[in-house]
């Protein structure tokens, strides 16, 4: 339990990296956020994709992915 109560205070080096006025959003400014966003991102335009493809299958009447 010590390593939680003597840790060092990040959060003026945190409110300093989003206050910064550089024209990046917020979400963005962090140090693991691609890692995060990227597959996010990934997985949200595979899934529309995805979507469309069965929509547009299920229009000319076939309900299956093949």
């Amino acid at each position: 339990m010590a390593g939680l109560v003597f840790r060092q205070n990040n959060v003026i080096q945190w409110q300093r990296l989003h206050q910064r006025h550089d024209g990046v959003r917020t979400w963005v400014k962090g140090p693991r956020a691609k890692a995060m966003l990227y597959p996010y991102f990934l997985v949200l335009g595979l899934g529309i994709t995805g979507s469309m493809y069965g929509m547009g299958r299920a229009v000319f009447g076939k309900k299956t992915w093949w």
